[in-house]
């Protein structure tokens, strides 16, 4: 590995689909050659919003508290930063913005995993893609995705293409490509999530073609494996540069919310 590199999307059990300490993250991540790590866990939401898949109000210090104990504890070997990865759902921009005013975060993630109220990556409801059209579909998700890029609350719009998740493809792209203009007018930087290599799709998020698209906008991507467990920290880092620099693209990092790279 490279210099400078981070793993900018981790999780927590706190979220409550995932597994093993902050300080097992650092390690792992040290173990793997990256210079540093930021944790993304998924935020407080109003209690009616995916409750079984997030941390829980109270235990935002909790949260924080982990994660500055890793850095402690990594201080002068790895480089440890908080964030949090946040959900766009139209009608929480209120709730979000005062989870987001609550600490000095390094970096924020926008994501959307609901289409109304079908939570649309989540394995039990994939049988709802059969009665769905894929047009409109992509069509909804990436007006979402700009939604969430014009509130101003996100450092970055997570695993863009998400809907593909289960092999479920966008049948034409140009609503993608139009999210991207806003992306890329609104300074935003786009997660570049390896998780989609261990999904159905085995490809990550953004595809090969997105990717493009976006570096030619001049759009940074922020690398992120999604880690739910120590062993997939820096997950096909390799692949992801590649990627990356294979269309000319730059990979950027976030603390204080500031952007490098």
């Amino acid at each position: 590995m490279t210099l400078a590199l981070f793993d900018s999307h981790m999780h927590t059990p706190l979220c409550g689909h995932a597994a093993g300490t902050p300080t097992e993250y650092a390690q792992a991540a040290l173990d793997a050659g990256l210079s540093g790590v930021c944790f993304t866990d998924h935020m407080p939401m109003p209690a009616w919003y995916d409750a079984p898949w997030r941390m829980q109000q109270g235990q935002l210090q909790e949260y924080i508290d982990s994660v500055l104990a890793a850095r402690e504890a990594f201080a002068g070997r790895l480089e440890v930063r908080l964030g949090l990865e946040a959900d766009y759902h139209p009608g929480t921009e209120r709730f979000v913005e005062g989870v987001l005013e609550a600490h000095s975060w390094d970096y924020v993630i926008g994501s959307v995993h609901y289409i109304g109220a079908w939570g649309f990556d989540n394995p039990e409801f994939v049988a709802e893609y059969d009665a769905r059209d894929l047009g409109s579909l992509y069509r909804h998700y990436y007006a979402l995705m700009e939604g969430a890029a014009r509130t101003g609350l996100f450092d970055a719009l997570g695993h863009f293409d998400l809907p593909k998740k289960f092999g479920h493809r966008d049948p034409d792209g140009y609503a993608a490509l139009h999210a991207l203009d806003v992306v890329a007018e609104r300074g935003l930087s786009l997660d570049f999530n390896t998780a989609g290599w261990r999904k159905p799709v085995r490809e990550a998020y953004p595809a090969p073609d997105l990717t493009r698209a976006a570096a030619e906008r001049g759009i940074g991507f922020v690398l992120g494996s999604d880690a739910h467990s120590p062993q997939e920290v820096g997950y096909h880092f390799t692949e992801a540069l590649k990627q990356i620099h294979d269309v000319g693209g730059r990979v950027v990092n976030y603390a204080g919310r500031v952007r490098h790279g």
